[in-house]
């Protein structure tokens, strides 16, 4: 129930909707997601979790609270997000790590690799509309 996958390009999770709010509706996905095929899945979150819940701007077709529904991911947009959140942040602190220990004392190199990511996440929470238009998610009603 939880996953599927139709082809080799999309996973499909079936969910509920939980909340709407104008255009954006919040879906629950089913707590028996199964992960098994991804390879990112130790690093996704969702087949861990016992409800997780995704926002989508949905058009096309009205929604109900408490409707199943299917949430629609495309698998090329789960490395990307992998380098975004885990990939990218990780090398920035260690680049800052290594170029840091050159002129600062240890201590200050550690603390300066952690606080390169403040800017770094800041600058993430700043592009949020670029994520949400490149990290688009399908709602669909199960036939």
């Amino acid at each position: 129930m939880g996953h599927s996958s139709t082809d080799q390009q999309v996973y499909i999770h079936q969910g509920v909707v939980s909340e709407i709010s104008g255009t954006t509706i919040k879906v629950t996905l089913d707590a028996d997601v199964h992960c098994e095929s991804c390879r990112a899945k130790a690093l996704c979150g969702v087949a861990e979790s016992g409800g997780k819940e995704v926002e989508i701007t949905a058009a096309g077709g009205p929604y109900r609270l408490h409707e199943p529904v299917e949430v629609i991911l495309r698998k090329d947009l789960g490395q990307q997000a992998v380098f975004w959140a885990y990939l990218l942040p990780f090398l920035l602190m260690l680049a800052t790590l290594l170029t840091t220990s050159l002129f600062l004392e240890e201590w200050a190199a550690g603390a300066a690799s952690l606080f390169i990511l403040i800017p770094y996440y800041f600058l993430v929470s700043r592009f949020g509309n670029y994520f949400k238009k490149t990290f688009r998610i399908s709602l669909l009603k199960p036939d």
